[in-house]
């Protein structure tokens, strides 16, 4: 109960820290959250935590861990950078040896430990919680660089035409190799299966010559090292053309067993620290780890090298071991696997490769005829990708990768740690950031290492944890300052010993409910303990703690909170000030209970450029006239006025013109104000000036117009500033009025004229056309008169025949 008081102690104590909200970042909450009770509990919260060791820096009631909050609002809060404690991460390359150039064929002859492909070698890296160390990582990929090639091979009876072109492989594949390089070692290495049934018949004959017919087999065995590394081609086409082919039952071989021989049997095998390829050639598939149980072996495969006499004698003790245990061991060993198969088993090899980092697929003709092209193939496509990786990371540390490779290809997250398409003597780079999220538990450095995969060169980085502060080290332990000596003073805080609590240590756990501490805890008059708002603990009040972490009590008893204060548009002080202890306090615009009134006069100025045109008091943003004639928002409206100008208009005039109602009485009536000439108008005062002012424009007797400013000062004095010279207005000029009305009527009535002409032209015309169309559509009638009788009258005679 002690140790669950003491926590909400110093987290609600923190939170009466009186900062300005908003002015701390998010982190400041991580900050305040993390309740550090030291200066190393504190940094280690974050990478923007500080810790302030001012003796000075805690208020009445405040916790120890008050001192831990964002470097910002600690800065904001005034205290100099020397009391706050930041300790920073750094990086020391302790090795970094430039990588290798040199070409091939140079006198230059180095060993392979003298090459250099990867930059930095060594670094020291110092971890701060949240903070990450990026470094950068070259890698060269070095020209003539020395090759191991192990070629790994089924002996089983089905690769027995593939034997006889393995046979002179050796001096062909020098040959091949040396183009590449100048320093080229090869070995040679054989398996068929594990010497156990159901894999091989065990009958004495059959383990004589497993195979049929007169076939001449030797006797089967798991894996036999046939040649160490060696760099001379004749040795291996005189060792390989001596090897037999054996047999055994089942289609698929063990050569997972061979392969793990080969990698973990460096020292038989004779591998150096250079490139190490194994060729796996084979025409079946493989066995994995479960498989053993059929031949009664249950033991797991124990990695570790079982050679005697260049054989493995452990096949018929140890299962098979898995495709995980491969991977483990060769990336360990550095080995990059190249698998030579036929089409058969294309798509089975395709798939171990996907699992294999480093590894390739080639496919192996019937007879084994292309091999050499298939290793130099396999040997570029390998070679041509470089991939980073790490050893175990300690706990909580994390690393990531940004890769800057050929053509400006870029790559980040997984792809960060690779660079495709490299050619001998390229040059990639690698950006690594490490991060610590948390340290150890008892602190110690750790060691990690990064290395291109397949490649024996590694950065070796040495991590330090930066988990405590400097100032902890020039700590006073048993310190008087710390209730007797019941803590260690360190960084201006108080670290209690075991069974003490308080900000100075000065409590017992035993004694922290007591109902005498309670008394500490109430205010004067007052049977509320910490105000109802808190908790009594060693005699000082711990505060609640709200859902709404930005909403605090505060105070010796609790009493203050900053979310009770009066609100404004629904804002706490109207968003324009800062709630403490209920009481709104305002920024420098703004005023009242809730910071609801601005200080901004803009809102006030009349059109005269006065505030409240003088007639009034700017308050909270709109003017409270205080002569009862003018009202508006600017105190400019007056109902019953005449208004300046008229009022003084007659003074004005009888002062300046010597004319006007008042010209007899104007020493009497006009002698209330100051009065100037000035040239023209552009000579009058303009608005903008401190004194009220209205420009006025009025007619004299003699109907001129003459324009005069009106102003009145703080002291009530009236000023008049006059344009010495009224605007009066000319009389006609009768001539060119007369000229112009006769001229007038002169163009009205020929305008008549010719109007009057113009329709008398048109009616004619349209006459005319009506005439012509009514003649064209006449019709005359062309037969006789009925009246009219001709002279001549024609008498027939009846009797007449015409003879």
């Amino acid at each position: 109960m002690g140790k669950t008081n003491l926590k909400l102690f110093m987290w609600v104590g923190l939170l009466s820290c009186s900062i300005r909200p908003g002015l701390a970042q998010q982190g400041g909450s991580d900050c305040i959250k993390a309740n550090a009770k030291s200066c190393g509990e504190c940094i280690q919260a974050g990478p923007n935590c500080g810790w302030c060791t001012n003796p000075n820096f805690l208020q009445e009631g405040e916790p120890t861990s008050a001192r831990c909050d964002d470097l910002a609002a600690l800065k904001t809060k005034g205290f100099p950078s020397d009391e706050i404690e930041d300790p920073r991460g750094s990086q020391d390359i302790r090795k970094n040896k430039e990588v290798t150039n040199r070409s091939k064929g140079t006198a230059e002859k180095l060993t392979p430990e003298e090459i250099t492909q990867v930059q930095p070698q060594q670094l020291i890296l110092k971890l701060r919680s949240g903070e990450p160390q990026t470094f950068s990582l070259k890698f060269k990929r070095a020209e003539d660089y020395p090759i191991d090639l192990y070629y790994l091979m089924d002996l089983s009876y089905s690769m027995k035409d593939d034997l006889e072109n393995v046979k002179s492989l050796g001096t062909a594949l020098m040959r091949e190799m040396k183009k590449i390089t100048s320093d080229f070692r090869i070995g040679f290495g054989s398996f068929v299966e594990k010497t156990v049934m159901p894999y091989i018949s065990t009958t004495p004959a059959k383990l004589r010559n497993p195979c049929t017919g007169d076939q001449n087999c030797t006797s089967p065995f798991s894996y036999k090292n046939v040649l160490n590394l060696t760099s001379k081609g004749n040795q291996f086409n005189d060792l390989v053309s001596k090897q037999h082919i054996s047999g055994n039952l089942d289609s698929p071989e063990g050569g997972f067993d061979a392969i793990m021989q080969v990698a973990v049997c460096g020292t038989q095998i004779g591998w150096r620290n250079v490139t190490r390829l194994l060729v796996f050639s084979t025409d079946s598939g493989f066995h994995f780890a479960g498989d053993g149980k059929l031949g009664g072996i249950v033991l797991p495969n124990d990695g570790k090298c079982h050679l005697e006499n260049n054989m493995y004698t452990m096949s018929h003790y140890y299962d098979y071991p898995s495709i995980a245990h491969l991977v483990q061991k060769l990336s360990e060993n550095n080995i990059k696997t190249i698998f030579a198969v036929t089409e058969e088993f294309q798509a089975v090899y395709k798939e171990l490769k996907n699992l294999i980092p480093k590894s390739a697929v080639g496919t192996l003709s019937a007879n084994s005829s292309n091999v050499i092209q298939l290793i130099i193939d396999a040997y570029n496509s390998l070679s041509s990708e470089v991939i980073l990786e790490n050893s175990k990371l300690p706990k909580g540390v994390t690393i990531s990768y940004k890769s800057y490779c050929k053509n400006s290809v870029n790559g980040t997250g997984e792809n960060g740690r690779k660079c495709s398409n490299i050619s001998i003597g390229d040059e990639v780079q690698f950006e690594i950031s490490v991060t610590a999220n948390e340290c150890p538990k008892k602190g110690q450095n750790e060691t990690i290492k990064i290395k291109p995969l397949g490649f024996t060169e590694e950065v070796e980085i040495n991590l330090q944890f930066i988990c405590e502060c400097q100032c902890q080290n020039k700590g006073t332990p048993d310190s008087p300052l710390c209730h007797g000596g019941n803590g260690t003073y360190e960084c201006g805080a108080c670290r209690c010993n075991d069974g003490r609590i308080g900000r100075l240590c000065e409590c017992s756990t035993d004694e922290v409910n007591s109902e005498d501490m309670d008394a500490f805890c109430r205010r004067e008059n007052s049977t509320e303990i910490c105000s109802n708002n808190g908790e009594c603990v060693c005699g000082q009040c711990v505060c609640k703690k709200r859902e709404n972490t930005n909403e605090i009590y505060s105070g010796k008893y609790c009493e203050c909170d900053n979310f009770n204060c009066d609100r404004s548009n629904g804002l706490i002080c109207g968003g324009n000030g800062i709630c403490k202890c209920r009481v709104c306090e305002c920024f420098s615009n703004s005023t009242g209970s809730a910071c609801e009134c601005s200080l901004n006069t803009t809102s006030c100025m009349a059109s005269n450029g006065q505030i409240c045109n003088g007639r009034g008091i700017c308050e909270c943003g709109s003017c409270n006239c205080t002569d009862a004639k003018f009202q508006g928002p600017t105190c400019e409206l007056c109902q019953t006025c005449l208004g300046v100008c008229a009022e003084h208009k007659d003074c004005v005039q009888c002062r300046a013109f010597d004319k006007g109602d008042k010209k007899d009485t104007c020493s009497q009536e006009c002698a209330h104000f100051n009065m100037t000439k000035v040239e023209n108008r552009d000579k009058l005062p303009q608005p903008g000036q401190p004194d009220p002012l209205s420009h006025c424009k009025e007619k004299d007797v003699d109907d001129c117009w003459f324009y005069f400013t009106y102003s009145v000062n703080a002291n009530n004095d009236a000023t008049v500033h006059v344009v010495e010279t009224p605007e009066c207005p000319t009389g006609p000029d009768i001539i060119p009025i007369v000229a112009g009305v006769v001229a007038g009527i002169v163009l009205i009535g020929l305008a008549l004229l010719l109007i009057w002409k113009l329709l008398m032209i048109i009616h004619d015309r349209r006459e005319f056309a009506k005439f012509e169309k009514e003649k064209m559509n006449a019709k005359w009638d062309t037969g006789e008169n009925p009246i009219y009788k001709s002279a001549v009258t024609t008498v027939v005679n009846p009797k007449y025949e015409g003879k």
